[in-house]
């Protein structure tokens, strides 16, 4: 499953964050940003994910990441978007998705993580409810906080932060400020 210029997530890592997620993965509509070579959404949809969107802008990640959906045989089950994460965003407002589970693996260290969970929140492409995992940098701290966006667990694996997300629809999330 391997891309060259991909920093894969370790196999112990991804068994360790499929393990949190144990219940909220099985018919779940997943979207794998800066998806790579697609391990997070495969792995999704190897145990039980209804489908998985990928948005991976490197033709050379998306050559891999289609030879591993074909390997896999979930070519029906899977959308690839060759684009910018940060600008496919905006694009997913209008499809009318409501994703339940999405992970966020971009480059570490280039300053990708906030404006990404800033702008998934802006997009309203989430399941009241649903889960965001990122995995990034030690260097890089995130806000507990964004917007519609709860941060609700951080694990650290080595030189690695793994922080999952909780999505609180806006009107929701508002009414709970007002009233605290």
């Amino acid at each position: 499953m391997r891309g060259r210029g991909v920093r894969p997530t370790t196999d112990y890592l991804r068994e360790s964050i499929f393990n949190i997620l144990a219940g909220c993965v099985e018919g779940a509509v997943v979207l794998d940003l800066f998806a790579g070579t697609g391990s997070f959404g495969i792995e999704a949809l190897s145990r039980g994910a209804s489908s998985a969107v990928f948005i991976e802008k490197s033709p050379q990640a998306i050559k891999t990441l289609l030879r591993n959906i074909s390997a896999f045989s979930l070519e029906k089950r899977c959308t690839v978007l060759r684009r910018d994460v940060l600008r496919a965003l905006s694009f997913l407002k209008s499809t009318g998705h409501g994703f339940d589970l999405v992970f966020v693996d971009p480059p570490y260290e280039h300053g990708l993580v906030k404006p990404t969970l800033h702008l998934l929140d802006r997009a309203e492409c989430m399941a009241e409810g649903g889960w965001v995992v990122v995995e990034h940098s030690l260097v890089e701290t995130l806000p507990e906080k964004v917007e519609g966006l709860r941060r609700i667990d951080q694990r650290q694996h080595g030189k690695t932060l793994v922080s999952f997300y909780e999505y609180v629809m806006k009107q929701l999330a508002s009414r709970r400020a007002n009233q605290t």
